[in-house]
């Protein structure tokens, strides 16, 4: 099992060289029962000639058997993966941080109102959530019919 694990991305007009290392030596372990292992990880970029680097830690309940350091490297990849497209069209294409509602339930309404816009754009033939809204925008009987208006002849 590996206890380090880096993988380098190129792309964007960036290097990103991203690295895991991982111990089961853990001086909490008492406080969280399950506790398995820590890690952390390096992130190291580079955008015109300009280098940063980003370290952060956590704690997995997964043993180093279940899931060594290019598990988890992995694994945290993918999670972000999904946050980023996901918040991307929250926040760009449904321009969720513009909005300054918040009073009351209305915030949770409007979330909850946004997640069944982004479930519906899905549906609509287009290869991004932004792509659906424009193809809506030029078929509206096809827009009435998805939130449920009924057709008149």
């Amino acid at each position: 099992m590996g206890r380090q694990a880096t993988t380098v991305d190129k792309g964007h007009g960036r290097i990103e060289a991203r690295t895991v290392r991982t111990t089961p030596v853990l001086t909490a372990h008492d406080r969280w029962a399950g506790l398995k292992q820590g890690f952390r990880v390096t992130r190291k970029r580079t955008i015109r000639g300009v280098t940063t680097v980003e370290v952060s830690h956590g704690i997995t309940s997964l043993s180093g058997e279940r899931a060594d350091a290019r598990a988890l490297l992995d694994w945290l990849r993918s999670h972000w993966l999904i946050e980023n497209q996901l918040h991307y069209v929250r926040d760009v294409t449904l321009r969720e941080d513009a909005c300054r509602v918040r009073r009351g339930a209305a915030p949770q309404v409007l979330a909850a109102l946004r997640n069944a816009v982004i479930h519906l754009l899905h549906t609509v033939p287009a290869n991004s959530c932004s792509e659906a809204i424009e193809w809506l925008q030029v078929h509206p009987d096809h827009a009435q019919r998805l939130i449920g208006i009924p057709q008149h002849e």
